[in-house]
């Protein structure tokens, strides 16, 4: 069966909840904190409950941070490609949720911020596989070039998953313009999309995002309570959300790319993967924390709920 190898970082989040941030200099109390694993542990989490292999393929640290990391994956089943411990500690992103269920971060990078061409090869991609880059990835100056390399050198049979996240904001730097030709799967929110391409809406942005990839790429871009478009080859389709109530909108995106992808790689056609991945994100929002992805019998009895067959508008950030 394929694989996910997930070459991204995980971090722990120090999750707070707060009616809302304090201004420059101000204090709040939070009613809630909590050390969680966060980063790409969340979308590893998400395919791993819906039913496809992870591996993680990055660092992580010595001290209790790298030890916290290291207890997520192991209870979800997540395999640990580089076995050894970075010198360094696992990083920190203090993830603050305001009560209107939007999310601010503050990140530290700690051991996951660095790659070598040597921790690459030590898990080979097989046909098959998705590995999944992060454009977080491309920010550290200690993996991008070494993880840049070691993606194009992939085999063709090997499906790459982009995900910019939210600091590429352009096709132009020479790292990103590079990959560009290699991505399979692009997985962005909506701003993302509208950032990185410049576009005034989502139609426009995958009208420009089809100028930069090759030709057959599969393009998912997010609408928040709307839902997802897809599109690939010229064919685009909305596919509509589901109707929930959201409390925190942190780790919504990356519940639905890992269950997009899980669906993809289980034999799904695009625009059902992108049905189970609106219903996952849906019942992530309604849940506090980062790895809220629901597993596979909750989607489908969401899906099975709906009326008609046909879901109902639900975040899906």
């Amino acid at each position: 069966m394929p694989r996910l190898l997930h070459t991204g970082q995980v971090m722990i989040d120090l999750v707070m909840a707060v009616d809302k941030l304090p201004h420059s200099g101000g204090d709040v109390l939070a009613q809630s904190a909590s050390f969680e694993a966060g980063g790409g542990f969340n979308v590893m989490a998400a395919a791993q409950r819906n039913g496809l292999p992870v591996v993680y393929l990055g660092r992580h640290g010595t001290g209790r941070f790298g030890d916290l990391a290291r207890e997520a994956m192991k209870a979800e089943g997540i395999r640990i490609g580089i076995t050894h411990r970075a010198e360094r500690d696992t990083g920190l992103c203090v993830a603050l949720t305001e009560a209107s269920a939007e999310r601010s971060f503050i990140s530290y990078i700690g051991a996951e911020g660095e790659l070598t061409a040597e921790d690459l090869s030590s898990m080979p991609a097989e046909a098959g596989d998705y590995v999944y880059v992060s454009g977080y990835s491309l920010l550290h100056g200690g993996k991008a070039q070494a993880l840049v390399d070691w993606v194009l050198d992939l085999p063709r049979g090997i499906n790459v998953v982009f995900d910019p996240g939210p600091l590429v904001d352009s096709p132009d730097e020479p790292l990103m313009q590079a990959l560009l030709a290699r991505i399979d799967l692009w997985t962005s929110n909506s701003v993302e999309a509208l950032k990185f391409t410049g576009a005034a809406d989502i139609a426009e942005a995958l009208n420009r995002l089809a100028d930069h990839l090759p030709a057959d790429v599969l393009m998912v871009v997010r609408d928040g309570p709307q839902g997802c478009w897809i599109s690939q080859r010229g064919d685009r389709q909305h596919v509509p959300g589901f109707k929930v109530e959201a409390v925190d909108s942190n780790g919504a995106g990356d519940a639905h790319a890992g269950v997009f992808v899980a669906g993809l790689a289980q034999g799904l056609v695009p625009v059902d993967a992108a049905r189970r991945a609106n219903a996952a994100a849906a019942l992530a929002v309604t849940r506090w924390g980062p790895a809220t992805s629901p597993g596979t019998a909750e989607v489908d009895e969401l899906i099975r709920k709906t009326v008609g067959g046909v879901p109902t508008m639900g975040p899906s950030n």
